[in-house]
């Protein structure tokens, strides 16, 4: 068994081969690419398996070694750091480290999705970009409305078509009319893109199961369901909902010395895009489930708004692992 340590990077990267017994086989840069991989591992005839950091670059690398390697692993950057940590630090070291780690099976793995679910992902992550920026447009014209002192309709969507026909015609001095203008210009852009990706939720939607459970939990529709389906991808990886929080990073950060041990704030180390679902899932569940506007209410009592939107996401998350582990919809007793 050959074990293959890789330092990826954009356009050139470092790979490290090193056999059963810690001999050093060859260190060498290359180029980050199919050819270059194929160049460096393909003439070797001997099994081998391969680590690389789960850094900006490491998706086409990791395919490639896929190719090549009978396993490849995925190590977790900050962890791997903490094990190897070193005073001088090079590419070429870096390589050499991770193939000494993975031969003694001391490397701290990161997940890695396939690459079907990796494309899914991207698409999910590009609108809610999206959908961030149109929320941010969205208040751009709502602030620009208060500082003119416009009075708005009384209706219950100012973007709707009642309230893009008051908009388009509101008073507003010539520099404020024409931002006014631009705004409501990017908002229709972002609509667009928007409903572009309607037919591939819808799609990602049907006959799946997991995403039909998510969606009876309050607060989780479409997109969120469909969000959270391959966010987390495999929920076998977390043995309890308080990984799952972890991985979202909605767990306070905690400093223990002695018998003394002190909560700060979140962590925020994990997937932002699961903690950005659950934190904005937690408006509409407060408002259509009775059980979540007593647990959110109750907590907001005590601590605060804020405090009670991060308690009331972990509990939806809790839910999330409880209706997929346990195969059944949410019931609101």
């Amino acid at each position: 068994m050959l074990y293959v340590g890789v330092d990826a990077h954009k356009k050139r990267s470092r790979v490290a081969v090193m056999d059963v017994d810690g001999r050093l086989l060859k260190n060498v840069e290359i180029a980050s690419s199919r050819n270059g991989v194929n160049q460096a591992l393909g003439r070797y005839r001997r099994p081998m398996t391969a680590v690389l950091e789960a850094s900006y670059a490491w998706e086409p690398m990791y395919d490639w070694l896929d190719e090549v390697a009978e396993e490849v692993t995925l190590a977790h950057p900050l962890k791997v750091r903490a094990i190897a940590d070193a005073r001088i630090k090079t590419d070429k070291i870096d390589a050499e480290t991770l193939a000494h780690l993975l031969r003694a099976d001391l490397i701290p793995a990161a997940y890695a999705p396939g690459q079907e679910t990796r494309q899914v992902k991207r698409v999910l992550r590009q609108r809610r970009f999206q959908v961030q920026v149109r929320g941010m447009v969205k208040n751009r014209i709502l602030a620009l409305l208060s500082r003119n002192a416009v009075e708005r309709p009384k209706l219950s969507n100012l973007f709707g078509k009642r309230g893009r026909a008051f908009l388009a015609t509101v008073a507003l001095p010539e520099v404020e009319r024409r931002l006014v203008d631009e705004d409501l210009l990017l908002l229709d852009t972002m609509e667009g893109h928007i409903g572009k990706t309607e037919g591939l939720i819808e799609e990602l939607s049907k006959n799946d199961p997991v995403i039909e459970r998510l969606r009876s939990i309050p607060g989780i529709g479409r997109f969120f369901g469909v969000l959270l389906r391959y966010e987390i991808d495999d929920i076998e990886r977390f043995w309890a909902p308080k990984k799952l929080a972890a991985y979202a990073g909605l767990v306070p950060s905690t400093y223990q010395s002695s018998d003394r041990c002190f909560h700060g704030r979140l962590t925020k180390q994990g997937n932002r895009h699961i903690r950005w679902a659950a934190v904005e899932a937690v408006t509409p569940a407060a408002r259509y489930s009775a059980y979540f506007r007593r647990y959110y209410q109750r907590i907001k009592h005590k601590a605060g708004t804020g405090a009670a939107r991060v308690a009331t996401a972990r509990k939806l998350l809790d839910m999330v692992w409880n209706v997929w582990t346990e195969e059944r919809c949410y019931e609101e007793r």
